[in-house]
């Protein structure tokens, strides 16, 4: 009897050890009773009743990422391309994840296709690739509003890597060459048309400054000669004005008048008139001759 119980006693501790699980941080457990959704298990220690209760799913709930192959996808001008997407996404409801939609991943990503082809019909090559921002918030939004009943939250989309067809490569190839090709060209000749710029002001100002060196150097020459004759004419006044004070203006005309004629015989080929009023003139040089005793 005894063993019985012990039989019984260790079966049943058996039995709590099986069905005693412990549900680390950033999981969850959906608990099935008699085939029918009973709870959802949270972090923790949880039992479950035996041959009752199972585990129906066991998720974890932090966020995932799917790289999706590559998919084919046509343009409104009818280009088809390669494009490659990353959807970030979490489980928010287990139950919803678990009992929403079969195959949950397997959903998520065909979506992800059908709704990047239909945001790519209605844009044109151009728009395509230069409007990534705008087809990653409207996947996002799509995504995230479809994917509400499967207990799934699309967090973020990225447009990965985006393969036009081989000519239309080599075609934008080409362009952008063109187009470096011409802001050389244009920069090239902004920097000529600056040196030749800077090269004219340059001689302006060489010029301007040469100008201004001259006319200053015929003004101080001017004031120099004016000077010279202000000077001169101060010194013959002087002089005229002491013999003034001698009182021989009569005097000091003839004698003025003799030394003329003094640097006129100078000349060669200078003719002299001899005035015929000779005693006036000898008498001039008497008085010349008093002066200067004087």
């Amino acid at each position: 009897m005894i063993y019985i119980f012990i039989v019984l006693v260790v079966i049943v501790a058996v039995l709590v050890a099986a069905n005693i699980r412990i549900i680390p941080q950033s999981h969850a457990a959906v608990i099935e009773r008699l085939g029918a959704y009973c709870k959802t298990w949270e972090v923790g220690l949880h039992v479950k009743v035996p041959f009752i209760d199972r585990i129906a799913n066991k998720i974890s709930m932090k966020e995932k990422v799917l790289d999706f192959p590559p998919q084919p996808v046509i343009t409104k001008d009818n280009v088809t391309m390669m494009i490659d997407t990353v959807v970030y996404f979490q489980i928010t409801d287990p139950k919803l994840y678990t009992y929403g939609v079969e195959k949950p991943i397997n959903a998520l990503e065909n979506l992800s296709a059908t709704t990047l082809r239909n945001i790519i019909g209605d844009l044109e090559l151009d728009q395509t690739l230069t409007s990534r921002d705008v087809i990653n918030t409207k996947m996002r939004s799509i995504l995230d509003e479809a994917t509400d009943p499967w207990g799934i939250k699309v967090n973020r989309v990225e447009v990965k890597n985006i393969i036009p067809p081989e000519a239309i490569k080599e075609a934008m190839e080409k362009q952008m060459r063109a187009e470096r090709e011409r802001r050389e060209a244009i920069l090239i000749a902004e920097g000529q048309k600056q040196s030749a710029i800077l090269v004219a002001e340059g001689k302006k100002q060489s010029l301007i400054l040469e100008a201004e060196a001259q006319k200053e150097a015929a003004v101080q020459k001017a004031l120099g000669e004016a000077q010279a004759i202000r000077e001169v004419q101060q010194a013959k006044a002087q002089g005229i004005a002491m013999l003034r004070e001698a009182k021989a203006d009569a005097a000091v005309i003839k004698l003025r008048s003799l030394e003329a004629l003094e640097k006129a015989a100078d000349g060669q080929s200078t003719k002299i008139i001899i005035p015929s009023d000779l005693q006036n003139l000898s008498g001039l040089v008497t008085t010349a001759a008093e002066l200067a005793k004087k």
